[in-house]
Protein backbone atom coordinates (compact mmCIF):
# COMPACT_ATOMS: atom_id res chain seq x y z
CA UNK A 1 0.00 0.00 0.00
CA UNK A 2 2.70 2.08 0.70
CA UNK A 3 4.19 1.86 -2.63
CA UNK A 4 0.94 2.33 -4.17
CA UNK A 5 0.77 5.75 -2.76
CA UNK A 6 4.27 6.66 -3.57
CA UNK A 7 3.10 5.71 -6.82
CA UNK A 8 0.13 7.92 -7.14
CA UNK A 9 2.08 10.99 -5.65
CA UNK A 10 5.21 10.55 -7.78
CA UNK A 11 2.45 10.37 -11.08
CA UNK A 12 0.92 13.83 -9.69
CA UNK A 13 4.27 15.54 -9.13
CA UNK A 14 5.49 14.57 -12.24
CA UNK A 15 1.81 16.08 -13.84
CA UNK A 16 2.99 19.23 -12.00
CA UNK A 17 6.22 19.04 -13.53
CA UNK A 18 4.85 18.08 -17.23
CA UNK A 19 2.44 21.94 -16.86
CA UNK A 20 4.80 23.82 -15.64
CA UNK A 21 6.92 22.89 -18.89
CA UNK A 22 4.20 23.13 -21.07
CA UNK A 23 4.06 27.31 -19.39
CA UNK A 24 7.12 27.76 -20.42
CA UNK A 25 7.03 26.77 -24.08
CA UNK A 26 3.72 28.45 -24.40
CA UNK A 27 3.36 31.77 -23.36
CA UNK A 28 0.36 33.62 -23.17
CA UNK A 29 -0.72 35.67 -25.75
CA UNK A 30 -3.50 38.38 -24.98
CA UNK A 31 -4.81 41.37 -26.74
CA UNK A 32 -6.12 44.11 -24.35
CA UNK A 33 -8.96 47.29 -25.80
CA UNK A 34 -8.88 50.32 -23.91
CA UNK A 35 -9.76 50.29 -19.68
CA UNK A 36 -8.08 49.09 -16.51
CA UNK A 37 -4.72 47.28 -16.11
CA UNK A 38 -3.21 45.60 -12.91
CA UNK A 39 -1.86 42.29 -11.12
CA UNK A 40 0.72 40.47 -13.60
CA UNK A 41 1.24 40.08 -16.93
CA UNK A 42 3.20 36.87 -16.81
CA UNK A 43 6.80 36.03 -18.15
CA UNK A 44 7.38 35.48 -22.32
CA UNK A 45 3.58 37.00 -22.81
CA UNK A 46 2.80 38.66 -25.72
CA UNK A 47 0.65 41.73 -24.60
CA UNK A 48 -1.08 42.95 -27.69
CA UNK A 49 -2.35 47.09 -27.13
CA UNK A 50 -5.42 48.72 -28.68
CA UNK A 51 -6.14 51.06 -27.01
CA UNK A 52 -5.21 52.94 -23.86
CA UNK A 53 -4.62 51.52 -20.49
CA UNK A 54 -4.89 53.17 -16.97
CA UNK A 55 -3.39 51.61 -13.90
CA UNK A 56 -6.01 52.70 -10.92
CA UNK A 57 -4.79 54.60 -7.95
CA UNK A 58 -3.55 51.67 -5.46
CA UNK A 59 -3.40 49.49 -7.87
CA UNK A 60 0.04 48.23 -9.35
CA UNK A 61 1.37 46.45 -12.57
CA UNK A 62 3.73 44.09 -12.78
CA UNK A 63 5.71 42.95 -16.25
CA UNK A 64 7.70 40.10 -16.00
CA UNK A 65 10.74 39.42 -17.66
CA UNK A 66 10.85 38.48 -21.27
CA UNK A 67 6.83 40.00 -21.96
CA UNK A 68 6.61 41.75 -25.13
CA UNK A 69 3.80 44.98 -24.79
CA UNK A 70 2.73 45.23 -28.83
CA UNK A 71 1.50 48.61 -29.68
CA UNK A 72 0.04 47.06 -33.10
CA UNK A 73 -2.42 50.34 -34.59
CA UNK A 74 -0.55 53.62 -34.29
CA UNK A 75 -3.78 55.06 -35.19
CA UNK A 76 -4.85 54.24 -31.35
CA UNK A 77 -2.18 56.50 -30.08
CA UNK A 78 -1.98 53.99 -27.16
CA UNK A 79 -0.62 55.43 -23.64
CA UNK A 80 -0.14 53.92 -20.72
CA UNK A 81 -1.63 56.18 -17.77
CA UNK A 82 -0.26 55.14 -14.22
CA UNK A 83 -1.92 56.43 -11.54
CA UNK A 84 -0.93 53.35 -9.46
CA UNK A 85 2.66 51.74 -9.77
CA UNK A 86 3.93 50.38 -12.41
CA UNK A 87 7.14 47.66 -12.47
CA UNK A 88 9.01 46.44 -15.71
CA UNK A 89 10.94 43.34 -14.31
CA UNK A 90 13.27 42.33 -17.17
CA UNK A 91 16.75 40.37 -16.95
CA UNK A 92 19.54 41.20 -18.38
CA UNK A 93 19.24 38.14 -20.58
CA UNK A 94 15.37 37.89 -20.87
CA UNK A 95 14.32 42.01 -21.47
CA UNK A 96 10.91 43.59 -21.27
CA UNK A 97 9.72 44.80 -24.70
CA UNK A 98 7.51 48.00 -25.53
CA UNK A 99 7.85 47.88 -29.24
CA UNK A 100 5.64 47.52 -32.59
CA UNK A 101 5.26 45.04 -35.23
CA UNK A 102 8.38 44.37 -37.02
CA UNK A 103 7.17 45.35 -40.38
CA UNK A 104 6.91 49.02 -39.40
CA UNK A 105 10.19 49.47 -38.24
CA UNK A 106 11.84 50.75 -40.91
CA UNK A 107 13.59 53.75 -41.47
CA UNK A 108 10.73 56.48 -42.56
CA UNK A 109 8.94 55.17 -39.53
CA UNK A 110 12.03 55.78 -36.94
CA UNK A 111 10.54 58.98 -35.54
CA UNK A 112 7.02 58.54 -36.25
CA UNK A 113 5.62 58.18 -32.71
CA UNK A 114 3.20 54.82 -32.75
CA UNK A 115 2.20 54.89 -29.26
CA UNK A 116 2.39 57.34 -26.56
CA UNK A 117 4.20 56.28 -23.55
CA UNK A 118 3.95 55.63 -19.74
CA UNK A 119 2.27 58.62 -18.54
CA UNK A 120 2.70 58.59 -14.36
CA UNK A 121 0.28 61.08 -12.53
CA UNK A 122 0.99 63.00 -9.33
CA UNK A 123 -0.92 59.67 -7.50
CA UNK A 124 2.00 57.45 -8.68
CA UNK A 125 4.30 56.74 -6.04
CA UNK A 126 6.46 54.04 -8.03
CA UNK A 127 7.99 53.60 -11.36
CA UNK A 128 10.59 50.71 -12.00
CA UNK A 129 12.02 49.98 -14.94
CA UNK A 130 14.73 47.12 -15.11
CA UNK A 131 16.13 45.37 -18.64
CA UNK A 132 13.73 47.12 -20.74
CA UNK A 133 13.45 48.10 -24.67
CA UNK A 134 11.36 50.77 -25.25
CA UNK A 135 11.01 52.20 -28.79
CA UNK A 136 8.81 54.44 -31.08
CA UNK A 137 6.80 55.87 -28.62
CA UNK A 138 6.17 59.98 -28.93
CA UNK A 139 2.43 59.88 -30.71
CA UNK A 140 0.93 63.13 -31.25
CA UNK A 141 -2.17 64.14 -28.69
CA UNK A 142 -5.88 64.82 -29.40
CA UNK A 143 -8.48 65.80 -27.16
CA UNK A 144 -9.36 61.97 -26.63
CA UNK A 145 -5.93 61.16 -25.25
CA UNK A 146 -6.08 59.80 -21.81
CA UNK A 147 -3.31 62.45 -20.91
CA UNK A 148 -4.91 65.60 -21.94
CA UNK A 149 -8.38 64.67 -20.49
CA UNK A 150 -6.78 63.90 -16.70
CA UNK A 151 -4.75 66.85 -17.55
CA UNK A 152 -1.01 65.22 -17.61
CA UNK A 153 1.84 66.27 -19.66
CA UNK A 154 1.20 69.11 -21.08
CA UNK A 155 -2.64 68.69 -21.51
CA UNK A 156 -3.59 69.84 -24.68
CA UNK A 157 -3.95 68.17 -28.06
CA UNK A 158 -0.95 68.24 -30.69
CA UNK A 159 1.77 67.57 -28.38
CA UNK A 160 4.31 64.70 -28.18
CA UNK A 161 4.03 62.22 -25.17
CA UNK A 162 7.26 60.94 -23.75
CA UNK A 163 8.65 57.34 -23.32
CA UNK A 164 8.45 58.26 -19.76
CA UNK A 165 6.48 60.96 -17.30
CA UNK A 166 6.44 60.99 -14.39
CA UNK A 167 4.77 64.34 -12.10
CA UNK A 168 4.90 63.54 -7.90
CA UNK A 169 8.09 65.12 -6.52
CA UNK A 170 7.75 62.22 -3.70
CA UNK A 171 7.56 59.78 -5.97
CA UNK A 172 10.02 56.89 -6.83
CA UNK A 173 11.69 56.90 -10.27
CA UNK A 174 14.19 53.95 -11.19
CA UNK A 175 15.52 53.16 -14.25
CA UNK A 176 18.64 50.68 -14.73
CA UNK A 177 20.08 48.86 -17.90
CA UNK A 178 17.71 49.72 -20.25
CA UNK A 179 17.79 50.79 -23.98
CA UNK A 180 15.77 53.24 -25.44
CA UNK A 181 15.01 54.82 -28.63
CA UNK A 182 13.33 55.67 -31.67
CA UNK A 183 11.08 58.48 -29.57
CA UNK A 184 9.78 61.33 -31.71
CA UNK A 185 10.59 64.15 -29.00
CA UNK A 186 11.51 64.13 -25.70
CA UNK A 187 12.24 60.80 -24.48
CA UNK A 188 12.04 61.09 -20.07
CA UNK A 189 10.49 64.50 -19.12
CA UNK A 190 10.08 64.75 -15.24
CA UNK A 191 8.12 67.09 -13.71
CA UNK A 192 9.03 65.68 -10.09
CA UNK A 193 10.63 62.63 -8.74
CA UNK A 194 13.40 61.14 -7.06
CA UNK A 195 15.37 59.50 -9.65
CA UNK A 196 17.78 57.12 -10.41
CA UNK A 197 18.48 56.98 -14.39
CA UNK A 198 22.00 54.88 -14.62
CA UNK A 199 23.64 52.09 -17.26
CA UNK A 200 20.74 52.74 -19.94
CA UNK A 201 21.64 53.02 -23.66
CA UNK A 202 19.14 56.22 -25.46
CA UNK A 203 19.62 55.58 -29.33
CA UNK A 204 18.36 58.16 -31.94
CA UNK A 205 15.53 60.19 -30.80
CA UNK A 206 13.75 63.41 -31.37
CA UNK A 207 12.66 63.89 -35.13
CA UNK A 208 12.27 67.91 -35.53
CA UNK A 209 12.88 68.64 -31.59
CA UNK A 210 13.23 67.22 -28.08
CA UNK A 211 15.94 66.07 -25.61
CA UNK A 212 16.53 62.76 -23.65
CA UNK A 213 17.10 63.37 -19.63
CA UNK A 214 14.43 66.27 -19.43
CA UNK A 215 13.81 67.43 -15.60
CA UNK A 216 11.55 70.50 -14.68
CA UNK A 217 10.97 71.67 -10.78
CA UNK A 218 10.52 68.97 -8.14
CA UNK A 219 13.05 66.58 -9.63
CA UNK A 220 16.15 65.16 -7.32
CA UNK A 221 18.52 62.96 -9.49
CA UNK A 222 21.30 60.95 -10.01
CA UNK A 223 22.10 60.62 -13.92
CA UNK A 224 24.98 57.90 -14.02
CA UNK A 225 26.44 55.50 -16.33
CA UNK A 226 24.09 56.33 -19.65
CA UNK A 227 25.10 56.15 -23.42
CA UNK A 228 23.23 59.11 -25.49
CA UNK A 229 23.30 58.84 -29.22
CA UNK A 230 22.00 61.52 -31.60
CA UNK A 231 19.35 63.11 -29.72
CA UNK A 232 18.31 66.26 -31.50
CA UNK A 233 18.57 68.64 -29.26
CA UNK A 234 20.34 67.44 -25.40
CA UNK A 235 21.28 64.72 -23.48
CA UNK A 236 20.48 66.44 -20.63
CA UNK A 237 18.06 68.92 -20.02
CA UNK A 238 18.30 70.29 -16.60
CA UNK A 239 15.64 72.94 -15.31
CA UNK A 240 13.78 74.00 -12.27
CA UNK A 241 11.46 75.67 -14.32
CA UNK A 242 7.85 75.35 -12.66
CA UNK A 243 6.66 75.95 -9.71
CA UNK A 244 7.05 73.13 -7.83
CA UNK A 245 9.28 71.52 -4.79
CA UNK A 246 11.79 70.78 -3.75
CA UNK A 247 14.34 72.99 -5.99
CA UNK A 248 15.82 70.52 -8.91
CA UNK A 249 19.04 69.10 -7.94
CA UNK A 250 20.64 66.64 -10.54
CA UNK A 251 23.83 64.83 -10.29
CA UNK A 252 25.07 63.48 -14.12
CA UNK A 253 28.26 62.02 -13.80
CA UNK A 254 30.31 59.23 -16.03
CA UNK A 255 27.54 59.44 -19.20
CA UNK A 256 28.96 59.37 -22.35
CA UNK A 257 26.97 61.40 -25.19
CA UNK A 258 27.95 61.39 -29.42
CA UNK A 259 26.57 63.33 -31.99
CA UNK A 260 23.92 65.15 -30.08
CA UNK A 261 22.37 68.82 -31.36
CA UNK A 262 23.18 68.58 -35.05
CA UNK A 263 19.66 67.50 -35.95
CA UNK A 264 18.23 70.39 -34.41
CA UNK A 265 17.09 73.18 -36.96
CA UNK A 266 18.28 75.89 -34.68
CA UNK A 267 21.19 76.65 -32.60
CA UNK A 268 19.54 75.38 -28.71
CA UNK A 269 20.78 72.47 -27.03
CA UNK A 270 23.71 70.01 -28.10
CA UNK A 271 24.95 67.93 -24.94
CA UNK A 272 23.81 69.10 -21.58
CA UNK A 273 21.95 72.39 -20.99
CA UNK A 274 21.57 74.11 -17.41
CA UNK A 275 19.00 76.60 -16.79
CA UNK A 276 15.88 78.34 -14.65
CA UNK A 277 17.40 77.97 -11.58
CA UNK A 278 18.51 74.28 -11.59
CA UNK A 279 21.00 73.36 -8.83
CA UNK A 280 23.07 70.85 -11.48
CA UNK A 281 26.75 68.76 -10.43
CA UNK A 282 28.32 67.50 -13.83
CA UNK A 283 31.36 65.57 -13.61
CA UNK A 284 33.01 63.20 -15.31
CA UNK A 285 30.75 63.27 -18.81
CA UNK A 286 32.77 62.25 -21.96
CA UNK A 287 31.05 64.82 -25.21
CA UNK A 288 32.11 63.48 -28.67
CA UNK A 289 31.24 65.10 -31.92
CA UNK A 290 28.41 67.43 -30.52
CA UNK A 291 27.20 70.43 -31.74
CA UNK A 292 27.59 72.31 -28.50
CA UNK A 293 29.44 71.56 -25.20
CA UNK A 294 28.07 72.32 -21.61
CA UNK A 295 25.81 75.52 -22.17
CA UNK A 296 24.57 77.36 -18.94
CA UNK A 297 21.67 80.16 -18.40
CA UNK A 298 20.58 81.28 -15.24
CA UNK A 299 21.42 78.44 -13.68
CA UNK A 300 22.00 78.43 -9.30
CA UNK A 301 25.01 79.43 -8.52
CA UNK A 302 25.83 76.62 -6.64
CA UNK A 303 25.60 75.09 -9.96
CA UNK A 304 29.09 72.71 -10.49
CA UNK A 305 30.43 71.53 -14.13
CA UNK A 306 34.13 70.33 -14.29
CA UNK A 307 35.95 66.77 -15.27
CA UNK A 308 34.42 67.10 -18.77
CA UNK A 309 36.55 65.47 -21.39
CA UNK A 310 35.69 66.81 -25.42
CA UNK A 311 36.78 65.19 -28.67
CA UNK A 312 35.76 66.78 -31.64
CA UNK A 313 36.64 65.07 -35.18
CA UNK A 314 36.05 68.82 -37.08
CA UNK A 315 37.06 72.29 -36.30
CA UNK A 316 33.73 73.46 -36.15
CA UNK A 317 32.64 70.99 -33.43
CA UNK A 318 35.82 72.10 -31.00
CA UNK A 319 35.18 75.59 -31.81
CA UNK A 320 31.05 75.47 -30.73
CA UNK A 321 32.57 73.35 -27.37
CA UNK A 322 34.80 76.40 -26.37
CA UNK A 323 33.57 79.25 -24.64
CA UNK A 324 33.66 82.57 -26.95
CA UNK A 325 31.42 85.72 -25.26
CA UNK A 326 30.13 86.66 -28.88
CA UNK A 327 29.39 84.04 -30.43
CA UNK A 328 27.97 81.51 -27.98
CA UNK A 329 28.36 83.03 -24.23
CA UNK A 330 26.22 80.12 -22.54
CA UNK A 331 29.28 77.54 -22.97
CA UNK A 332 30.94 77.03 -20.32
CA UNK A 333 34.29 75.67 -19.57
CA UNK A 334 35.16 73.50 -15.90
CA UNK A 335 38.64 74.18 -14.12
CA UNK A 336 39.60 70.56 -14.80
CA UNK A 337 37.91 70.10 -18.20
CA UNK A 338 39.87 68.12 -20.79
CA UNK A 339 39.36 69.68 -24.50
CA UNK A 340 41.55 70.98 -27.07
CA UNK A 341 41.79 73.66 -29.73
CA UNK A 342 42.25 71.60 -32.78
CA UNK A 343 40.15 69.25 -34.49
CA UNK A 344 40.83 65.28 -33.38
CA UNK A 345 42.23 66.62 -30.25
CA UNK A 346 42.22 64.15 -27.27
CA UNK A 347 41.19 60.43 -29.37
CA UNK A 348 39.06 59.23 -26.71
CA UNK A 349 39.94 55.58 -28.29
CA UNK A 350 36.97 53.68 -28.41
CA UNK A 351 36.95 50.40 -28.69
CA UNK A 352 34.83 50.39 -31.73
CA UNK A 353 33.21 53.94 -33.14
CA UNK A 354 33.79 55.85 -36.74
CA UNK A 355 34.59 59.16 -34.77
CA UNK A 356 34.20 60.90 -38.13
CA UNK A 357 30.56 59.96 -38.30
CA UNK A 358 29.84 63.70 -37.45
CA UNK A 359 27.25 66.65 -38.04
CA UNK A 360 30.23 68.39 -40.21
CA UNK A 361 30.88 68.06 -43.62
CA UNK A 362 33.92 69.08 -45.33
CA UNK A 363 34.18 71.39 -41.64
CA UNK A 364 30.84 72.73 -42.62
CA UNK A 365 27.86 72.53 -40.63
CA UNK A 366 25.35 70.33 -42.26
CA UNK A 367 21.96 70.66 -40.01
CA UNK A 368 20.14 66.87 -40.95
CA UNK A 369 23.00 65.07 -42.57
CA UNK A 370 24.17 63.45 -39.53
CA UNK A 371 23.36 59.51 -40.12
CA UNK A 372 21.65 58.86 -37.00
CA UNK A 373 21.58 55.15 -37.23
CA UNK A 374 22.46 53.18 -34.29
CA UNK A 375 24.73 50.31 -34.80
CA UNK A 376 25.24 47.39 -32.38
CA UNK A 377 28.65 46.77 -33.50
CA UNK A 378 29.75 49.64 -32.15
CA UNK A 379 31.63 49.13 -28.25
CA UNK A 380 31.80 52.69 -26.50
CA UNK A 381 34.49 51.15 -23.88
CA UNK A 382 37.90 52.63 -23.96
CA UNK A 383 41.20 51.05 -25.04
CA UNK A 384 43.97 49.76 -22.96
CA UNK A 385 45.83 53.34 -23.01
CA UNK A 386 42.86 55.94 -23.79
CA UNK A 387 43.55 59.03 -22.16
CA UNK A 388 40.18 58.91 -21.15
CA UNK A 389 40.98 56.25 -18.90
CA UNK A 390 42.28 58.57 -15.94
CA UNK A 391 42.10 61.95 -14.44
CA UNK A 392 38.16 61.92 -13.51
CA UNK A 393 36.75 62.96 -10.47
CA UNK A 394 35.99 60.03 -7.77
CA UNK A 395 34.50 61.31 -4.84
CA UNK A 396 30.77 62.73 -6.60
CA UNK A 397 28.32 62.67 -3.86
CA UNK A 398 25.34 61.54 -5.01
CA UNK A 399 21.80 62.23 -4.28
CA UNK A 400 21.05 59.01 -3.45
CA UNK A 401 23.95 56.98 -1.92
CA UNK A 402 22.32 54.61 -0.23
CA UNK A 403 19.53 54.17 -3.05
CA UNK A 404 16.22 54.39 -3.41
CA UNK A 405 14.26 51.70 -2.31
CA UNK A 406 11.71 49.97 -4.25
CA UNK A 407 9.16 47.04 -3.50
CA UNK A 408 11.42 45.87 -0.99
CA UNK A 409 14.47 46.00 -3.01
CA UNK A 410 17.49 49.19 -2.92
CA UNK A 411 18.31 50.57 -6.01
CA UNK A 412 21.80 52.54 -6.31
CA UNK A 413 23.66 54.31 -9.05
CA UNK A 414 27.03 53.51 -8.97
CA UNK A 415 29.63 55.62 -7.62
CA UNK A 416 31.82 57.82 -9.76
CA UNK A 417 34.84 56.09 -11.76
CA UNK A 418 38.18 57.96 -12.61
CA UNK A 419 37.63 57.36 -16.27
CA UNK A 420 36.04 59.97 -18.21
CA UNK A 421 32.37 58.54 -19.78
CA UNK A 422 30.12 55.62 -19.38
CA UNK A 423 32.53 53.05 -20.18
CA UNK A 424 36.01 52.08 -18.73
CA UNK A 425 37.91 49.23 -20.64
CA UNK A 426 36.63 45.73 -21.28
Amino acid sequence: MKTKVFSISFFLFCLVLASCSKDEVAPINVTLGSGTASGVWKKNGTYTINGSLTIPKDSSLTIEEGVTVLFADSSKRSEIIVNGNIYVMGTSSNHVKFTIPAQYKTAANAMKGFWGGIVASPTNTEILILNAEIEYAGAVTTSNSLSVINGLYKATAGEKIPALYASNPDGKVVVMNSKVSNIKEDVFYMEGGKIIFANNTFGPSGLENGGVMNLKSGCTADMAYNLVFSSNSDAFKLSNSGTKTPQTHAVAYNNTIVNCGWRRPDIKGGSIWLEKLVYAEIYNNLLVNNRWGVKVSGADSRTVYDYTYYYGYDQITVDQFTPNATSWKEVVRGVHDVAGTTAKSNDPKFVNYPLNNSGVVNNVFSDGVLNYTFSTDWDFHLQAGSPALTGAKTDVVRNFPNGLTIKGVTYTAPAASAFYGAFGTK
